[in-house]
């Protein structure tokens, strides 16, 4: 059970729309999966091993299979997904290493 408090007078909250705004912005490079869970979800693998998942919506020329690519996006953590198989990266732009 969460227990909500009061904010401090100092103190706040942010409208959902300017949530997006406060997000860093991260680039990695790794490769593009399809991971058969539920539905299906991409993922991508970066070159050290960590898993981010895709959100959906992306650019169909980057949800490729095996695709190489250097991503630029958000890590939301505002957002849930069925598959749970990493942070979920939104997706701003990208650069594909190799076309497949």
């Amino acid at each position: 059970m969460r227990r909500c408090f009061p904010l401090p007078p100092n103190q706040y909250l942010i409208p959902s729309t300017q949530y997006s705004e406060l997000l860093m912005s991260i680039t990695v490079t790794g490769t593009v999966e399809r991971r058969d869970i539920g539905t299906g979800a991409w993922a991508l693998v970066t070159d050290k091993g960590d898993t981010y998942e895709i959100l959906r919506g992306a650019d169909k020329n980057l949800l490729k299979q095996g695709q190489k690519a250097k991503v630029t996006g958000q890590v939301r953590e505002d957002v849930m997904t069925a598959a749970m198989i990493g942070p979920v990266l939104e997706v701003k732009s990208f650069e594909a290493i190799n076309s497949l």
